[in-house]
């Protein structure tokens, strides 16, 4: 036990938790956490900060396509476009608290999947309904956990969009390592946690935990309701449709060239063309996008960063040899705590798609030791990232929904987005992942 506790992993992301919930900026926890695991480890803080910085590239292209993406977003916000579809879902949907987070929840199931844009629509979508949902008197927390849900559980447990991308990183590393698994059958080892399990989650969230009615004050959020008053009130006009052809020809482009800076570059060029913006108006532009969603992207960068220097410390290895006897009691200890285990990694790095490798490579051999099948084996893996990352400080699926619940600072990122998340999607993921890993 003494050893777990000195395990310089389990030293920093304890510390990152705790620093997090007294609500120190989550980009200089992640710094702060990353310099004591290095130096639990017995590395000189310089070598610790050389690959904390050098470990930040991990994130590059994802940083540069959400800066990209959130120029986007300040343009289409500019044109009114999104002004149009709020007031519309305004008309909807006033007084219908549970129908607009049930219709949330589904259009952001559609942003991992059909539509594989991530977080960037919530920036763009939210804030404008953000007067109606004061109105109607929502817990923005409720509508924080329909946003996660929705960006995370849909690909965890469909291989469509980001989610073929997740099931075929899980079967290529499971194969890499001795296991050969199929891409198309990682979706029966995460149906029952991810699928039901996290559904569950959300269900209890808005119906019990997030039910009562909040108050929050009237604050004039700027740019929310902007465009619609010069354009025309629920008039599409060229530079309407100009953004909806930049929306789709990002996405488009993003598929074929399977990147999403690519796709962004193309759509910004694209508004520009079209006079969604004017070309004086570009760099104004990219400056706010960069204010808007820039901080998710450098806290993307510094979680990566940390990733690294979690490996450099050697003390997942060390965490994993120390619970060898406690892993060979039964099955479902075993999943316990290997689930256990996956949650310090990916909590702290806040991605699931980048830590897959490094579980895969713990994981397959001791399960392959340990007799669990191959879609036992691909739940703990799948579980294990799933848990971490959707109620890790540094993951963009509680950042995105900051992004959007929160341009009137009134939504905090830890105690409304992050701790939610914990709260709700956890739980279920980790019990249900345990059991089912066990029983496949």
């Amino acid at each position: 036990m003494l050893d777990i506790i000195r395990n310089p992993v389990v030293i920093s992301v304890i510390l990152m938790c705790v620093l997090c919930l007294l609500k120190l900026n989550v980009l200089l926890v992640l710094i702060i956490s990353s310099m004591v695991g290095g130096i639990a480890a017995g590395m000189p803080i310089d070598q610790t900060m050389t690959i904390f910085m050098n470990g930040m590239a991990g994130n590059s292209e994802t940083a540069l396509s959400y800066i990209l993406l959130g120029a986007i977003a300040v343009g289409i916000a500019r044109t009114g476009l999104m002004s149009i579809l709020s007031d519309g879902m305004q008309r909807v949907f006033e007084g219908k608290k549970l129908l607009f987070i049930a219709v949330i929840a589904g259009i952001s199931s559609l942003s991992g999947t059909i539509i594989p844009v991530n977080i960037a629509f919530m920036p763009i979508l939210i804030p404008p309904l953000i007067y109606m949902m004061n109105r109607m008197k929502i817990d923005r927390r409720a509508v924080a956990c329909a946003l996660c849900w929705g960006n995370r559980a849909p690909y965890l447990f469909l291989p469509v969009g980001y989610g073929l991308i997740f099931h075929h990183l899980i079967a290529g590393n499971m194969t890499k390592y001795g296991m050969p698994m199929e891409t198309m059958e990682i979706w029966k080892a995460m149906i029952f946690p991810a699928g039901i399990g996290m559904l569950l989650g959300l269900l209890f969230a808005v119906l019990v935990l997030y039910r009562k009615p909040r108050e929050y004050k009237e604050i004039i959020i700027a740019g929310a309701d902007a465009g619609n008053k010069a354009e025309g009130k629920n008039v599409l006009n060229r530079r309407h449709i100009g953004a909806i052809l930049a929306a789709l020809s990002t996405f488009i482009i993003q598929l074929i060239f399977n990147s999403l800076v690519i796709g962004g570059l193309v759509g910004l060029l694209i508004m520009v063309v079209t006079g969604c913006f004017k070309y004086s108006e570009l760099d104004e532009t990219i400056n706010s996008g960069i204010a808007m969603i820039g901080w998710i992207s450098f806290i993307m960068l510094a979680a990566s960063g940390f990733s690294e220097v979690i490996v450099a410390t050697h003390g997942i290895e060390n965490l994993v040899a120390v619970s060898a006897n406690v892993l060979s009691a039964s099955k479902f200890i075993a999943s316990a705590v290997l689930i256990l285990i996956g949650f310090t990694i990916v909590m702290g790095t806040g991605t699931c798609f980048g830590t897959v490798p490094i579980l895969s490579a713990i994981y397959v051999p001791m399960c392959m030791t340990l007799g669990y099948t191959a879609l036992g084996t691909a739940s703990l893996i799948g579980v294990a990232a799933a848990v971490g990352d959707v109620c890790s400080p540094a993951s963009d699926g509680t950042l995105g929904p900051t992004s959007g619940l929160n341009p009137d600072g009134q939504h905090d990122h830890i105690w409304d987005s992050t701790v939610p998340a914990v709260l709700v999607f956890s739980l279920p993921l980790f019990v249900i992942g345990v059991v089912t890993s066990a029983v496949l």
